[in-house]
């Protein structure tokens, strides 16, 4: 299975990056990519811009959507199996909420034209701050329970929604239209550096979730059994919220918010590959990959001369593919309740 997504994904990156409004086929991409390594094999682009085209602006939107997509996934992952809940999605601890209030309040009092890494860094810092605010207002006692975390993070979402549309109310009609732009999310802005700021940080949550796969294995066993098996389910649970908070603010920093990617993949790996978090979690960064890359794709492909907003797209299609998941979870359970 992994070995398929893994496939599946490399085909992908080479078709995104051959489609745009400059002609370029398989052999030219592959070959430029052996000339830039060293590689004098393949032809080169035959298009005057071709060559440019590839490194500056196909490839870093290839490489951060799969970078961005992989993240999202592999944060949804997570935060199922901490909360015990297929249906938990990165969102309900408002890392992404919090995340646009930074980005929004930064555009308000920069103007439009504002740079897209004080956009990036706002929206990241905020995103992180968000998280670890409802993290604190959740505990009590010493530990957290789930439903207060839920319930906590439902109401700092609520806020900073009151708080983004404030903003977007006082603005000035050129700010307003990028705050609304920055929500709906794009990677038509992907840049190198982009590429090389959120890659690390992804890389190491990817990491650090992988490291605590069995524990997640065990804390689905209850979090008494967990606790008798040696797992200290509070600081499990600490180092999650805090691996999603990097995860998803890093990838929302430079792109806005995309939704349902954190909340689908997983789901759908799960009952694809099992709820074994060792397999699960690479299976939903590659799928994860996969779906964003491909909904990006059709962003740049589905109306001529067009860049669609992403997370519009993946709302669209993520919304009723989750409905239809539910449906099915529900009728192999016995029917509605």
């Amino acid at each position: 299975m992994l070995t398929a997504l893994g496939l599946g994904l490399l085909v992908l990156a080479l078709v995104s990056a051959c489609v745009g409004q400059v002609p370029t086929s398989p052999a030219e991409v592959l070959g430029s990519i052996a000339h830039r390594i060293g590689f004098d094999v393949g032809p080169m682009p035959a298009h005057p811009v071709g060559e440019v085209t590839l490194w500056e602006v196909r490839f870093p939107r290839v490489i951060l959507a799969i970078v961005v997509g992989a993240g999202l996934a592999c944060a949804g992952a997570l935060l199922q199996g901490v909360f015990a809940n297929p249906l938990a999605e990165p969102g309900v601890i408002g890392v992404s909420a919090g995340a646009a209030v930074g980005a929004c309040a930064v555009i308000l009092t920069g103007g439009a034209f504002v740079a897209g890494t004080a956009v990036a860094g706002a929206a990241f810092v905020t995103g992180l701050a968000t998280t670890i605010l409802v993290y604190l207002l959740a505990r009590s006692e010493g530990r957290t329970e789930v439903v207060t975390l839920v319930l906590t993070g439902v109401a700092i979402n609520a806020f900073a929604g009151g708080l983004i549309a404030f903003f977007t109310f006082v603005a000035d009609p050129a700010a307003r239209d990028q705050i609304v732009f920055w929500q709906l999310g794009s990677l038509n802005g992907a840049t190198w550096q982009a590429v090389a700021v959120v890659t690390p940080m992804a890389i190491a949550g990817i990491a650090v979730t992988m490291a605590i796969a069995h524990r997640l294995d065990l804390l689905a066993l209850g979090e008494a059994a967990a606790a008798h098996l040696g797992v200290n389910v509070e600081r499990l649970r600490q180092v999650a919220v805090l691996v999603v908070a990097l995860l998803v603010s890093a990838s929302v920093a430079f792109t806005g918010i995309i939704l349902f990617v954190g909340l689908v993949v997983p789901h759908l790996m799960r009952m694809i590959v099992g709820p074994a978090h060792r397999i699960l979690i690479p299976a939903s960064v590659l799928c994860g990959a996969i779906v964003l890359l491909a909904a990006d794709l059709g962003a740049r492909t589905l109306v001529p001369n067009a860049d669609l907003p992403l997370g519009m797209l993946t709302s669209l299609i993520g919304g009723p593919f989750f409905f239809w998941m539910l449906r099915r979870t529900r009728k192999q359970q016995g029917g509605w309740a």
